[in-house]
């Protein structure tokens, strides 16, 4: 194989990994505290000696998550919490603490705070939050602390990564940070709502097109070249 076609097989990796995401961004649109995610290209050039001109291949290996705040909805659900500003709450999954900003709450059987895939939300001091039931209306203050009938029963734990460079997607909304967290300084909590997702689908579904466009078009190129080579051959066999 021809460096053109190593050159153009790069790049159709690259076009196809960017589908991929662009098809998970617009599949959780409609999906609570999702961030989406985009891809970088990166350019590699290597030189192939004083008689021939460098070689020149992209990749496209780093995926880039879209911090942008989504829009907070109005539910009115008790237990439904958005944070307005940087920051995300702290759970505990099978895995380890991980981060999200998707706050669709409520208790299980045992009064124990859970997020949609039962996994405890954590406290300020990383302890499963507790919410008795039964004694009274509940109100989550913008600082997280919450109140059962007037009385302070825990606080959410709303923190930041120490090294945001470091925070990676674990899943479609949790996210994990191998530098530890600190408290979020500037974060609000609003009691009765959701964040939407952040994914415009709009511009997804436009940027669907190109990359299927520039994909066709590399592979029109790689099949042009593979004529080209095939003529070549049978014509020296001749």
């Amino acid at each position: 194989m021809d460096n053109a076609s190593y050159t153009a097989l790069t790049r159709q990796n690259g076009l196809a990994n960017e589908l991929r995401i662009v098809a998970n961004n617009i599949a959780n649109a409609a999906t609570t505290g999702y961030k989406a995610e985009g891809m970088i290209f990166s350019e590699h050039v290597t030189n192939l000696g004083a008689d021939d001109p460098s070689l020149s291949m992209a990749t496209a290996r780093v995926r880039d998550t879209v911090m942008t705040q989504g829009a907070l909805n109005q539910t009115g659900g008790t237990f439904d919490v958005a944070i307005e500003g940087d920051g995300f709450f702290l759970i505990l999954t099978p895995s380890g603490e991980r981060l999200t900003r998707a706050g669709s709450f409520t208790p299980n059987g045992q009064g124990d705070l859970v997020t949609a895939d039962g996994h405890p939300v954590l406290d300020a001091g990383g302890a499963p939050l507790f919410v008795p039931q039964g004694v009274g209306p509940v109100a989550i203050a913008p600082d997280g602390t919450i109140s059962a009938a007037g009385q302070p029963v825990g606080q959410l734990g709303v923190v930041v990564p120490n090294d945001p460079t470091q925070l990676t997607r674990e899943g479609g909304v949790t996210f994990v940070a191998p530098g530890g967290t600190i408290p979020a300084p500037e974060a609000r909590v609003l009691q009765g709502f959701l964040e939407a997702s952040n994914v415009n689908p709009v511009l997804q579904i436009a940027r669907m097109i190109e990359v299927q466009r520039a994909y066709e078009l590399g592979q029109n190129f790689l099949q042009q070249e593979d004529e080209r080579i095939r003529g070549v051959i049978q014509a020296m066999n001749r």
